[in-house]
């Protein structure tokens, strides 16, 4: 079995075209039916806003690997100098269910929360090539993560991008030596989002806060889903889009309380088969997208596995 690290992982350079490619590939597998992943199983105990996430699959296709990420978030340890998030991920071979490999990182977890959304976004280009604003709000990994991606993948395409976080955005960044685009540093999320083509969400808000109008045909790339006030709904409500409604529609996110609210359905959404394979988002072009991503273990085991082959192929990792 290989082992392999958080260290060892970010040693690797990101080939963001592959990895989308990878992301669209487990999306097809999905809608072809050969795929098991039961919903997520979330662990609580003692404080009620920390949980551990077990997140099981099968991903059938060319792949055919079956596995399981077990993800902590526990928001508080940004004050004791910790990650907020620790993440394993362990491979197991479909076949024999022989253990192939274990990832003690949390990297492959962001890489793939920023692909999905790398998806998306190349859809929307499609839909709106003009010079684009992108605004991410939350300055954290995934953050970081999203603006990587927007300076390596989608720089020909975009114009600016403004980030904001509650606390001081420290411009000298490690995440800023992947500077393409103009960046500036906004002064509050209001300015940001107004200003916007595309805004991304990666906080770990409690609470919603976000009520204003989006920009006519903006992208509202939802990744933490705890941002936006049900309110929202009156101008997102044709263009809703899930990776999984039963997964999303749950555990207090902005989903389920439109669910509630205004009775949003699974019928009144798309999913990223329907964006992905299907165009859906060219068609929705009179309004702003809402993307909604609970984040799928088919995505985790997909790319896991893309990196799995590339240690054995180098010798990297330590087989155990």
């Amino acid at each position: 079995m290989l082992y392999v690290d958080d260290k060892l992982i970010g040693q690797l350079n990101i080939d963001w075209e592959q990895s989308l490619s990878l992301i669209r590939k487990a999306v097809s597998i999905v809608h072809s039916g050969d795929y098991s992943q039961p919903i997520k199983t979330y662990l609580r105990y003692n404080d009620p806003k920390n949980r551990i996430i077990a997140m099981p699959a099968y991903l059938g296709g060319d792949i055919c690997m079956s596995g399981i990420k077990w993800i902590a978030s526990f928001p508080d340890n940004v004050t004791l100098g910790l990650p907020r998030a620790h993440c394993t991920i362990n491979l197991n071979d479909a076949n024999t269910g022989v253990p192939l490999a274990t990832f003690n990182s949390g990297k492959i977890s962001i890489i793939r929360t920023a692909s999905v959304s790398g998806t998306i976004i190349e859809e929307y280009i499609k839909r709106k090539p003009a010079k684009l604003n992108v605004g991410i709000i939350g300055w954290g990994p995934i953050g970081q993560c999203h603006y990587r991606l927007i300076n390596e993948y989608f720089s020909t395409s975009v114009e600016q991008i403004a980030i904001f976080d509650i606390k001081p955005v420290n411009i000298t960044d490690g995440a800023m030596t992947f500077k393409r685009v103009n960046t500036v540093v906004s002064n509050s999320w209001g300015d940001l989002y107004k200003n916007s083509d595309i805004v991304i969400t990666c906080t770990v808000s409690s609470a919603p806060y976000i009520d204003l109008k989006p920009k006519q045909n903006a992208l509202l790339l939802n990744v933490s889903l705890r941002d936006y006030k049900p309110s929202i709904y009156r101008w997102v409500k044709n263009s809703i889009i899930v990776d999984d409604w039963n997964e999303v529609c749950r555990e207090n996110t902005d989903i389920e309380n439109m669910h509630k609210e205004y009775g949003l359905s699974k019928n009144d959404t798309f999913d990223m088969y329907d964006v992905l394979f299907n165009s859906k988002l060219k068609d929705i072009c009179s309004m702003p997208a809402m993307f909604n991503p609970m984040g799928l273990a088919v995505f985790d085991i997909i790319l896991s596995h893309y990196y799995y082959q590339q240690l054995v192929r180098t010798g990297g990792g330590v087989t155990l």
